[in-house]
């Protein structure tokens, strides 16, 4: 059971910073469909710094790593950005571009990086086995839960989202432009401003969630995978969650909480007597989204303005 419990947390962690990011985006306006590509990419970039700076001390290590994989998702970010808001392109094409885009550039870069080390036999995968025990600490006698370091960012960040939205005027603003851009404009409000640092936001929170999806499950990640689905079922997360952190919280307990029955269901007796097969409870996440979402769409509420170029002629 506390391997259920850790896998929970964590898979949770990573679909809490990734609906957030999402969340920050809507709210000012920007449909980003492609949190999945930001993932891809912020993985990059921190298991590529786990890959060249071995020997860091733990401590800098996570700082490292956090930092290099926020800053690569927030410079992916900016193709959306740009894009949606500067150009006013389908915000709903250049998401899935940038999905798209990511997996390829990323298996490029590590099977170039791979072929450095082995020309005869470049693979999409960096392994990072030794680096990855700088974000767990083993909790109990025989150290059967990993408590690991990610879980204590992301609810510092979840914290700091709730603050960010509603007690400050940069919130306040950002959600304005996301529900009437002219009305938002029409008191000084710079929209395109607010527009970026919305996607902005989100390609820092997508990158994170990136090398936490990776360097948390596994010591090794083949990129030509991507991140399995895991930031759309974040976007099903934040609609689940009405847009709003505290329901996003809850929302990504339970959707990371079925995630985790793929990872550790042979270890539980009662589960698996059912015998049933691991596809299964690999599609859970998605089948159960599937099903809240339809049930629950009629009552979504999102930012009327969301996915709409801002034009500072309309009224």
């Amino acid at each position: 059971m506390l391997l259920l419990l850790q896998y929970t947390l964590l898979y949770s962690s990573v679909l809490i910073l990734v609906a957030l990011g999402g969340c920050f985006s809507e709210h000012s306006g920007v449909i980003n469909l492609g949190l999945e590509g930001t993932m891809v990419m912020g993985a990059l970039g921190g298991a590529l710094t786990m890959h060249f700076m071995p020997n860091l001390p733990p401590f800098l290590m996570i700082v490292m790593v956090i930092l290099i994989s926020m800053t690569v998702g927030l410079i992916y970010s900016l193709l959306l950005a740009v894009a949606s808001v500067s150009f006013k392109a389908d915000q709903t094409i250049v998401g899935t571009a940038m999905n798209m885009l990511a997996v390829a550039a990323a298996t490029v870069i590590v099977k170039a990086v791979n072929s450095s080390f082995n020309p005869n036999n470049p693979s999409a995968e960096l392994k990072y086995h030794e680096q990855r025990t700088a974000f767990i600490v083993r909790i109990g006698k025989s150290g059967g839960f990993e408590f690991n370091w990610f879980m204590l960012v992301t609810v510092i960040i979840l914290v700091a989202a709730y603050v960010l939205l509603y007690k400050t005027k940069f919130g306040l603003r950002l959600m304005a432009c996301g529900e009437h851009p002219q009305a938002a404009a029409s008191v000084g409000i710079n929209v395109f401003k607010m527009r970026y640092a919305g996607v902005m936001i989100s390609g820092l929170l997508g990158g994170l969630g990136g090398i936490v999806y990776i360097a948390s499950a596994d010591s090794m990640w083949k990129f030509s995978n991507g991140v399995l689905g895991f930031g759309f079922l974040a976007l099903a997360v934040m609609i689940f969650g009405q847009w709003k952190p505290q329901r996003i919280a809850l929302a990504a307990l339970v959707f990371g909480f079925f995630r985790a029955l793929s990872s550790v269901n042979v270890g539980i007796d009662f589960i698996k007597a059912l015998n049933i097969p691991d596809s299964v409870y690999k599609m859970l996440p998605y089948i159960i989204s599937l099903v809240v979402l339809a049930l629950t769409s009629k009552k979504s509420r999102a930012p009327k303005a969301e996915g709409i170029p801002y034009d500072k002629g309309m009224r």
